[in-house]
């Protein structure tokens, strides 16, 4: 499932228009923290099928981009029986005013072919209608038929940046608990997607109950809690070739809410002994070192982008409460002050905010917070919302909300940092405690 990304112009001898115009600054632009009443048209026409047997290849590629720049809930595609052009080639000419006349702001041109090896290749250009010229060079993606969800991804992630201005998530995946059976005796397995709940495989069986799934920074690897001793123990598993490994933590111990560390080996979980649960991390080849001590539940750890602190859900003050201490230990410091009853933080990937879970006047909310516990925003609302976990671009995230009642189900959600856009993501049986990857190389 490799893939292959250059720039678009080392083609430009081979096509009928050369395409060699930088980026330029101009009016089109969305500032998704801000929250869009109107989302931008967009005119995406059906690329284009270059060789023949890429016709169905380019359709669902097509279909995928639309899916995922209209799902972000920031574009609109126009509809393709509103052109006054019709593009049948990948370097039409464009006439600008055409594309105004239907009010859209940017345009995106692409095209598939397959060559002999049946790898397929997709090119796209982007053009800001408003301004009458290109937004960036045109790029092309190549791989086996078998990543062309992939492509299609990558399509769009680069569309999506250009026009915003922050990194994409589509070419991602999740990791998350797959669900099945009766409430009183659910069966639970690890399972993994693409972020918009495509290509669903599992990585374990349903013989032992298994919580907390957590990405290694590279994507390569995932931690997760195992009650297949009979008490919970911390495993991490590769989903490569999938394997597993039980990590050497305290022994006659219930480990749980193990998180990585930023450099991708340092793992910081929490343990119960002797009836009191701290916070510990383990280093490759060391021995678990003791972060907290303190005569309460401390649980729920996670790193600051930068590796230098650990935010923490806490009792200590008599309700559960967020806290930040330095990444070695030390005294922490209490951020949250709200109503409520506060937990499951996790540091969002560009260092700025904390995405938690609160729990206030018999409802479950989505929050987020500065890292020093200032503006407070609640997202979400409902029965039972938690275990937020963030997209790469730390823009969107992806949580667990529960229904209500005797035959209630967990399913997974996705809100926007602004509390707009909130959507449920498929997945084959009910789902619950997502984990979102980083970008996939």
């Amino acid at each position: 499932m490799s893939l292959l990304r250059i720039p678009f112009l080392a083609l430009c001898a081979l096509l009928a228009t050369p395409l060699g115009v930088a980026a330029q600054d101009g009016p089109l632009r969305i500032e998704i923290t801000e929250g869009v009443i109107e989302p931008l048209p967009l005119a995406l026409p059906d690329f284009v099928a270059e060789t023949p047997g890429a016709e169905d290849w380019a359709a669902q590629i097509t279909q995928v981009v639309a899916d995922d720049l209209t799902g972000t809930g920031l574009f609109r595609r126009i509809p393709s029986d509103a052109f006054i052009t019709q593009v049948s080639t990948f370097t039409p000419d464009i006439d600008y005013a055409n594309w105004k006349a239907i009010n859209a702001q940017a345009l995106v041109t692409g095209a598939v072919a397959v060559d002999g090896g049946g790898n397929l290749t997709v090119k796209f250009r982007l053009f800001d209608v408003f301004s009458e010229a290109p937004l960036g060079e045109g790029l092309q993606f190549s791989g086996s038929q078998d990543a062309w969800r992939r492509l299609a991804h990558k399509v769009s992630d680069a569309v999506y940046s250009r026009i915003t201005g922050e990194g994409g998530y589509f070419d991602s995946r999740v990791v998350f608990v797959n669900e099945a059976g009766p409430k009183n005796a659910r069966q639970k397995r690890l399972a993994i997607m693409d972020y918009d709940g495509a290509n669903v495989q599992y990585l374990t069986d349903s013989t032992a109950l298994v919580l907390a799934p957590r990405f290694s920074p590279d994507g390569e690897r995932v931690l997760f809690t195992s009650y297949e001793t009979g008490f919970p123990e911390i495993y991490q598993l590769d989903v490569g070739p999938v394997s597993r490994q039980k990590l050497s933590v305290p022994a006659e111990s219930m480990t749980f809410a193990p998180r990585y560390a930023p450099d991708g080996e340092t793992v910081v979980f929490s343990a119960s002994i002797n009836g009191n649960t701290d916070i510990y991390s383990l280093s490759p080849g060391g021995a678990p070192e003791q972060l907290t001590n303190a005569p309460s539940i401390e649980t729920a750890p996670s790193y600051s982008p930068d590796g230098s602190e650990i935010v923490f859900e806490s009792d200590r003050s008599g309700t559960p409460q967020l806290y930040v201490m330095p990444a070695s230990g030390g005294e922490p410091r209490r951020i949250s002050y709200g109503q409520g009853r506060y937990g499951t933080p996790v540091w969002s990937p560009r260092g700025d905010l904390i995405a938690f879970t609160k729990q206030n006047a018999g409802r479950f909310h989505i929050g987020v917070m500065r890292t020093d516990g200032s503006e407070e925003r609640l997202l979400t609302a409902s029965f039972l919302d938690e275990g937020p976990s963030w997209a790469p671009n730390g823009r969107v995230i992806m949580f667990t909300r529960e229904s209500a009642g005797a035959d209630g189900q967990p399913a997974l959600y996705s809100v926007d940092v602004s509390g707009r856009n909130l959507r449920q993501v498929p997945t084959p049986e009910a789902a619950s405690d997502p984990a979102w990857s980083p970008l996939l190389p």
